[in-house]
């Protein structure tokens, strides 16, 4: 489980002038090369590796290299010595490297990369140094020193790769086509215009120098810029250092086995790197953030941090909550424990039982004989009982104990347990819904079975040949990248090199990520047609009410109720016998404060004025949440205010409490609630409406119309509010 050592990495790129010639509507071979170079970068970047990359440039009008003497290395140029990638490097590639007017040895090019990793690498500890070689081969070659190359990059270890415009085999009349796995899968992708003498014998000291450097695999590190290209399309995932999680498996007070646990599946998330910088100069340094506590009064008076308390909301009471209230109750460890409760038959445990954002693989101690083999012991005897271990863990003194399941895993090169969180009662969701064996309509004919079967298997994702043996996964999660990581990295190194541009569109990489496989779709038509006609899709439109010969015939004008139905008082709205019977109703709560005064200004003897304030006090208490679900709450109780006020003609105390409620837009920043009521028109009762009322109909538009325009110069308020309100749950 060791973290792969990082490299030391040369991209060796070829800008002599024959890099800059393309064909008529073609990018040149240098454009393509420098592509390639960007998506690996880009990679490296973006999965914070810790390999470290130079640069050298061969082709070049000037000379910069330690080998350089004479006639000797010459056009050869050290661009960038090793370091970390970074942006810089990038837009190096992009805008400074440009195609010169000279030429030089490919050869020479790699003497001198392997100079510079010799030099550059001592006293330093990389697990590999490696050089990436780019070039069209139209540049001259001497052979003369080739055995020498050969022999000191097998004693040194450095490997080699090269990445040509054209695959190896194209007219070269040769050759052994086994050698060039990568190129047969592009081979259509290129036109075969015939290779140039310069270019044909660089192709055969190329073959030469990867064939000796490893006669079986040596011509299969030889890639083409297209191949790369596709290859390199998606972003690197961030390396992650394994963390081993040292503890003890107990089994019983007796019973204790040194065990390490590894995370082996867990949700990547982005990593929260996003700042607050001054859109004009880009520094955080030039941006200060200052958080004032203000009490909700009119003055809004500061108070210091120090006289705030933290609470927990319970239904409309706020329950003060202390830190050191929050420190007692959390529950106390001893220390990190993953002890076995029990055992049980594997079979036991659901499939969708399974919880948590994490698998942890349990191995035994390194270095610890007796462990491995008690912990061998624990697991092949859970093996072949078919048994798994219910275990306690708690990861340390700070957190809260998980029950888990541990199953065994037995591979050729390991054997562990694979721990994953089981719930708790609260986590469980019981749902009940009726049997369909019960129901005839949906018991599905033998066709229709034998349909759906035949679709189940032509989407079958592993691919078998005649003889039943898999032979190809053709969707496999542990290579499928995340689509919403990749895209933000597109997006990230857009916005680095053109900060004033909009954003390029997805690639289509990325969004063929997820779709269904080629072959699988081109193999599931037939049967999909197949279940279309065996299961009928029919558009099922609103069904007719039924008319009596009474609603056909009867008189129009007529204004009386139906004699054949129930009278229903029309003042009655949406009041109703059944919702009397819900509870009996003593007061506007805050669950269906609508409702209740509704019903408490029909009681006899009820005081207009008193429930209305009692809705008035829960219409305040929606508003101070500042949330838009309260501000829609606050807007059905002031409608049926409204409704109220004029079947019982107590105009005036609607009129005065919406005046009340404008003076309040302004104080208390409810901009937002108020452009919801002019939206719905909710404003003052005119005569029109009642006659206890003076208001007539322009005042009212005007009583909405001035504040419209009063809200334009208020500042947007933020909505939010930490609101866990009890009517909530309920």
């Amino acid at each position: 489980m060791a973290r792969r050592g990082k490299a030391a990495i040369v991209l060796c790129l070829d800008v002599g002038f024959t890099m800059s010639n393309s064909a008529s509507g073609e990018e040149s071979s240098l454009e393509q090369a420098k592509k390639v170079m960007t998506k690996f970068v880009q990679r490296q970047v973006f999965a914070e590796s810790k390999d470290e990359v130079a640069v050298v440039l061969f082709g070049t009008d000037g000379t910069r290299n330690d080998l350089a003497s004479g006639d000797q290395y010459q056009n050869i140029t050290v661009h960038r010595s090793l370091m970390l990638p970074d942006f810089d490097l990038l837009e190096d590639i992009q805008d400074v490297i440009k195609p010169d007017s000279e030429q030089a040895d490919f050869l020479d090019a790699i003497i001198v990369c392997m100079d510079l990793l010799q030099k550059e690498t001592i006293g330093k500890r990389y697990e590999k140094r490696h050089i990436e070689l780019f070039t069209d081969l139209s540049s001259p070659v001497s052979e003369d020193q080739l055995e020498i190359i050969i022999a000191n990059l097998k004693k040194t270890g450095i490997s080699l790769q090269f990445f040509l415009p054209f695959p190896v085999d194209v007219d070269d009349g040769g050759g052994d086509t086994n050698a060039s796995v990568h190129s047969q899968m592009h081979r259509h992708s290129f036109q075969r215009k015939g290779l140039t003498e310069q270019q044909k014998e660089g192709i055969d000291v190329v073959r030469k120098l990867m064939h000796t450097l490893d006669e079986e695999a040596g011509l299969e590190e030889i890639y083409t810029f297209r191949e790369s290209l596709e290859r390199l399309s998606m972003f690197k995932k961030i390396e992650r250092r394994p963390m081993a999680w040292p503890c003890q498996l107990t089994i019983g007070s007796n019973l204790s086995i040194r065990i390490v646990a590894y995370k082996s599946v867990t949700e990547e998330k982005v990593k929260k790197i996003w700042t607050v910088v001054d859109a004009k100069t880009l520094r955080k340094d030039d941006v200060q953030k200052e958080t004032v506590y203000c009490l909700n009064d009119d003055d809004e008076t500061e108070v210091q941090k120090d006289d705030t308390i933290q609470g927990f909301r319970y239904g409309s009471d706020i329950v003060p909550f202390s830190k050191e209230d929050e420190e007692q109750m959390k529950y106390k460890t001893e220390a990190k424990c993953f002890s076995v409760l029990g055992f049980s038959r594997s079979s036991q445990i659901q499939r969708h039982y399974y919880m948590g954002n994490q698998v942890l693989k349990v191995f035994a101690a390194k270095d610890d004989e007796n462990a491995a083999v008690a912990f061998s012991a624990l697991v092949h005897a859970l093996d072949e009982l078919k048994a798994v271990a219910i275990v306690r863990y708690v990861y340390d003194r700070r957190c809260n104990p998980q029950i888990g399941v541990a199953f065994p895993y037995i591979k050729d090169a390991y054997e562990c347990l694979i721990y994953v969180q089981l719930p708790y009662m609260e986590d469980l969701r019981q749902y009940i819904f009726s049997s369909l064996k019960n129901n005839k309509k949906c018991i599905p004919t033998a066709d229709q079975l034998s349909a759906v079967d035949s679709l189940i298997d032509s989407m079958n994702l592993i691919y078998e040949d005649d003889d039943g043996e898999t032979f190809e996964d053709l969707f496999k999660p542990s290579k499928i990248s995340n689509p919403h990581f990749q895209r933000l990295y597109q997006c990230l190194q857009h916005k680095a090199f053109y900060p004033n541009e909009p954003l390029p569109p997805v690639e289509q990489h990325i969004l063929e990520m997820l779709e269904v496989p080629r072959v699988v779709k081109e193999r599931c038509q037939a049967p999909l047609e197949k279940v279309k006609a065996l299961f009928p899709l029919k558009e099922v439109g609103k069904k007719k009410e039924e008319k009596t010969a009474q609603d056909i015939f009867k008189d129009n004008s007529e204004d009386g109720p139906n004699p054949k139905k129930p009278k229903i008082d029309d003042e009655e709205g949406s009041f109703s016998i059944i919702k009397l019977a819900e509870g009996n109703v003593t007061s506007v709560g805050s669950v269906n404060p609508a409702e209740d005064f509704r019903i408490l200004v029909r009681q006899k003897n009820a005081d207009f004025k008193d429930v209305s304030q009692q809705l008035i006090n829960r219409i305040d208490q929606f508003l101070e949440n500042k949330d838009s679900q309260y501000y829609m709450k606050g807007i059905s109780c002031i409608s049926v205010f409204r409704e109220e006020a004029i079947k019982l003609s107590k105009v005036q105390c609607f009129n005065d409490f919406l005046q009340a409620l404008k003076s309040k837009v302004v104080d208390k920043a409810l901009a937002d609630f108020w452009e919801i009521m002019i939206q719905d028109r909710i404003s003052l009762i005119t005569k029109d409406e009642a006659e206890g009322s003076l208001v007539t109909s322009e005042e009212a538009e005007k009583f909405l119309a001035s504040k419209e325009k009063k809200n334009e110069t208020l500042p947007p308020t933020d909505e939010g509010g930490d609101v866990d309100d009890l009517l909530d749950m309920m």
